[in-house]
């Protein structure tokens, strides 16, 4: 009795210990940001805020350029999400119901190439864009986040795909459809929890991409919302405040999406994994 009571209390309490190491300092940094200056500089912390306050976050985004960045932001991880999803569609389809001469190849190349780091071709890349004359660019950012997704994505659909019994497509084809008429009527509404989970992990992975937007665009109207998170910090000083407004709205959007996603997502990414 001893050995199974304990058996069910050690996973739920990693599990608490786990959910608070993560969930505490996304706490602080919103709380932080509805403090006054005097509570977040006090040597006593003040756990939960009481005298609520808006000026620091009326301090960001009256900062300059920030309207701007978000948009750029937006345009960027708005594009490649669709891009990559378009993409990997019809190369999911393709891995998962054709049969050619270097299939499996091509898979595991897929893998390695999710698998590299991108910050190792940031100086190749750096290159490519400057010889095409494509610096302070949005398209160039597009395109690379589009390729930084589009490996997941593809295996992730392809699990899906492959676990659509292909009865329903030729049977479909068999009433008067097209082969891309089966597709898009039989097999794309059956994707949707791959579909939700590989847009947030682009999501994810474009708005929050830090190196290559420093290397490409040194132009602050063409740069994104993490340059203008790091040069925040930097003009605004010992602010903690602010910065810490400034944090929580570059998370938010992630925030409100995982939430939303989290349950499709979480099913979406362990399903396309093993089906297929």
């Amino acid at each position: 009795m001893k050995r199974s009571l304990f058996g069910r209390i050690w996973p739920n309490a990693t599990a608490v210990i786990l959910f608070a190491g993560f969930v505490f300092p996304v706490y602080w940094m919103f709380a932080t940001a509805f403090k006054p200056t005097g509570d977040i500089i006090s040597e006593n912390p003040v756990w939960f805020p009481t005298n609520v306050t808006f000026s620091h976050f009326t301090k960001a985004v009256h900062a300059d350029h920030f309207w701007t960045l978000v948009l750029n932001s937006v345009t960027v991880t708005v594009c490649s999400v669709l891009c990559s999803l378009v993409i990997a569609l019809f190369a999911a389809f393709a891995l998962a119901r054709m049969r050619f001469r270097g299939r499996r190849g091509l898979i595991v190349t897929f893998m390695l190439a999710q698998m590299a780091p991108w910050e190792v071709m940031i100086i190749a890349i750096y290159m490519i864009v400057r010889d095409d004359d494509m610096l302070n660019s949005l398209v160039p950012l597009t395109v690379f986040y589009t390729m930084m997704v589009l490996p997941l994505t593809i295996l992730t659909l392809r699990g899906y795909v492959a676990a659509v019994p292909k009865e329903l497509e030729e049977s479909a084809m068999v009433d008067g459809c097209t082969r891309m008429q089966a597709f898009r009527k039989v097999i794309f509404p059956l994707l949707a929890p791959g579909l939700m989970a590989t847009s947030l992990f682009g999501f994810i992975t474009a708005w929050n991409e830090f190196p290559l937007a420093l290397i490409l665009n040194k132009d602050i109207e063409k740069q994104t919302l993490p340059l203008w998170l790091s040069q925040f910090q930097t003009a605004f000083g010992d602010d903690w405040g602010a910065t810490m407004a400034a944090s929580s709205l570059f998370a938010l959007p992630i925030l409100i999406l995982f939430i939303f996603l989290q349950r499709k997502a979480v099913s979406g990414l362990t399903d396309g994994a093993v089906k297929g």
